[in-house]
């Protein structure tokens, strides 16, 4: 049991501080778990222990600890959450869910009231069908365009679309993978799995109480961090970063091309463009040889710039301001955009110089939004994560090229040509399929949602190639890692512990009159902080056990102590790790950390309250 708070310990404080993608610190979870009893064996019988340390099975038990250790990859769980990831991703390539957005976005206007209305309603629905995450990605540029367009700042839209992504996701099974996976859990310790359905109507509550929130007191707590319409430049604060230079006679640059003359520098520049002969370059200009007279527009900071101009024989443009116009000349269409890192990117845990940003993307990256720290110089070697917003400039064609990339989410609406249109009645039908035989057949969700992930690719709403770009590989693997670790804390006798512990901090509640709701409301707030702090899966995967053991002793209703963990667990308000899609909005709404403990405190203790009366009311508390 030490064994295994060890490890938990490790990985919680691994989860909050991101020291390792989770990913990582999951599969880590796993490979200690496992080694822990061929070690100590070794250790045993060499005379350094008395007795080998057991914690993935009970000696004698005939069932190997390997098949326990990996059981995360065989998982009914892992596997749906896979096959909802192709499934999501062959809705969202025939483009539906852009034009129900388009369709919305055209009856907002300006009016605040219908543009936060239009983001929350389209959203939740949406995510009890569809991976919620999967649902930001896709409408964050919309919303981002429908804030501008409104004369609206974007933060005021962001923030209430991942929130409502996350009440929504509670409407039905498949709306998050953490749904999965206490489904399985609860299947595996009380023999009662989840239906499709399930909690349909206490997700509706909170879903209604959520939106009014949202409407009325979070309307007032949202911050407009970001203002409407801003100018890129301006938004990122790049007048004293950008400058037009021009090459001198004298210059030692001259003969040598852009791309030689970036890798021999010793200063900390960009060549954003190149003007010459009153035409524009954006790149790839990194073969050009330099002339005199050239034109360039430069990223470097104003000391940086007054060596650079000394050494390379460069001549500052006097009473040239380069901002949005300026560095969009090259093209009638769009060179200026933010990207975001998506979920699953290959960028995760690399810098802009380890992936070779600029030459594998043709794409200057001028600006870095890095949590709440704006990088406009030195950002090269900074570690990037989900939910990073790189100001790009580019030509329209890598723009696109981006905008198709996985690895990115576009924050504005770039034109995709390449949507399935004629495959969405196949995509919805196949979704609704799959939803249908789950929810009236017996037929177990597992194979209804790989029956659809295959349906998709034979249809051709998906090809073969794309099915691998279509599953977030990091939450796969943390599902895998994480499982382990709850059998770990239940054969070891820890869930036990540490449901004593909790019933004998309750029994004070009980004692002084307050009944079985309270307590059940504590282990909601409990889970509810600690998913705030480390990723929502592990959090489930931690107290699921825990509130079956608490159940038991109090002789309460455990399938309701396992409903609060599964509602707490999924809506997480108050702090930017808490759930992927805070993450998604944290730099493309330029929030800062307090940001969500103001507007998601206050939404957190609202739906404390309305999820603990609303299991009380539908499920009962006392012993099924």
């Amino acid at each position: 049991m030490l064994f295994v708070f060890a490890v938990i310990v490790a990985a919680l404080v691994l989860f909050a501080t991101e020291a390792l993608p989770v990913d990582v610190t999951a599969i880590g979870v796993m490979v200690s778990l496992m080694l822990a009893e061929p070690v100590t064996m070794l250790a045993a019988d060499v005379g350094l222990l008395a007795e080998p340390v057991y914690v993935l099975h009970q000696a004698g038990d005939g069932v190997s600890p390997l098949d326990r250790g990996l059981s995360g990859f065989a998982s009914t769980a892992t596997i749906t959450v896979l096959a909802m990831f192709i499934l999501s991703d062959g809705v969202q390539r025939t483009g539906i869910v852009q034009i129900l957005g388009a369709k919305i976005a055209s009856l907002t206007g300006d009016s605040e009231t219908k543009q936060l209305s239009a983001t929350v309603g389209l959203v939740a629905p949406i995510s009890g069908f569809i991976n919620n995450t999967a649902a930001v990605a896709i409408l964050l540029p919309m919303v981002t365009d429908i804030a501008h367009k409104g004369k609206l700042s974007p933060s005021k839209l962001l923030l209430p679309l991942s929130y409502a992504s996350m009440f929504g996701g509670m409407l039905t099974l498949i709306g998050t993978s953490t749904n999965i996976l206490a489904s399985q859990l609860s299947a595996e310790l009380i023999g009662r799995p989840f239906s499709m359905f399930e909690f349909t109507q206490l997700g509706i509550i909170v879903t209604i109480v959520g939106t009014i929130y949202l409407l009325t007191v979070g309307r007032y707590l949202v911050p407009s961090r970001i203002a409407a319409k801003e100018d890129l430049t301006e938004e990122f604060e790049m007048g004293e970063y950008l400058t037009e230079v021009v090459v001198r006679e004298d210059s030692p640059l001259i003969g040598q091309t852009v791309e030689e003359a970036l890798r021999v520098s010793e200063f900390d520049v960009d060549i954003v463009q190149l003007v010459r002969e009153k035409r524009t370059f954006l790149e790839p200009f990194g073969q050009k040889a330099i002339r005199a007279g050239d034109v360039f527009a430069v990223r470097t900071g104003r000391d940086t710039l007054v060596d650079l101009l000394d050494v390379e024989g460069l001549d500052v443009i006097p009473e040239v301001e380069v901002d949005d116009a300026e560095l969009e000349t090259a093209d009638e269409r769009t060179n200026l955009v933010e990207v975001v890192v998506a979920p699953g990117s290959a960028l995760i845990g690399e810098t802009l110089v380890s992936t070779n940003f600029r030459q594998r993307y043709d794409a200057t990256v001028l600006a870095l939004r890095h949590g709440q720290e704006l990088y406009r110089q030195r950002m090269d070697h900074v570690t990037l994560r989900i939910g990073d917003t790189l100001l790009v400039q580019a030509t329209p064609e890598s723009i696109e090229r981006l905008n198709r990339n996985n690895d990115f989410i576009v924050a504005q609406e770039v034109q995709r040509p390449d949507f399935r249109r004629s495959k969405i009645p196949v995509a919805v039908g196949i979704v609704a399929a799959v939803v249908g035989v789950a929810a009236l057949t017996p037929i177990h969700i597992v194979i209804s949602a790989l029956g659809g992930a295959l349906a998709m690719v034979l249809t051709r709403c998906l090809r073969p190639q794309e099915l691998y770009d279509a599953v977030q590989w990091d939450v796969i693997f943390l599902l895998a890692g994480v499982i382990p670790l709850g059998i770990a804390l239940q054969e070891t006798g820890g869930a036990d512990l540490l449901a004593e512990l909790f019933v004998m901090g309750a029994g004070s509640v009980l004692t002084a009159g307050g009944g079985l709701a309270v307590v059940l409301g504590l282990m909601y707030l409990v889970t509810a902080l600690l998913t705030n702090i480390i990723s929502n899966n592990a959090s489930v995967v931690l107290m699921i056990p825990v509130a079956i053991e608490t159940a038991q002793q109090l002789n309460a209703n455990a399938f309701a102590f396992v409903l609060a963990v599964t509602f707490a667990a999924s809506t997480a308000f108050m702090t930017p790790v808490g759930y992927q899609t805070n993450l998604l909005v944290y730099g493309p709404g330029g929030y800062r950390f307090t940001d969500y403990l103001r507007v998601g405190a206050p939404l957190q203790a609202v739906f404390a309250v309305v999820t603990t009366l609303g299991i009380a009311y539908f499920w009962g508390l006392a012993p099924a």
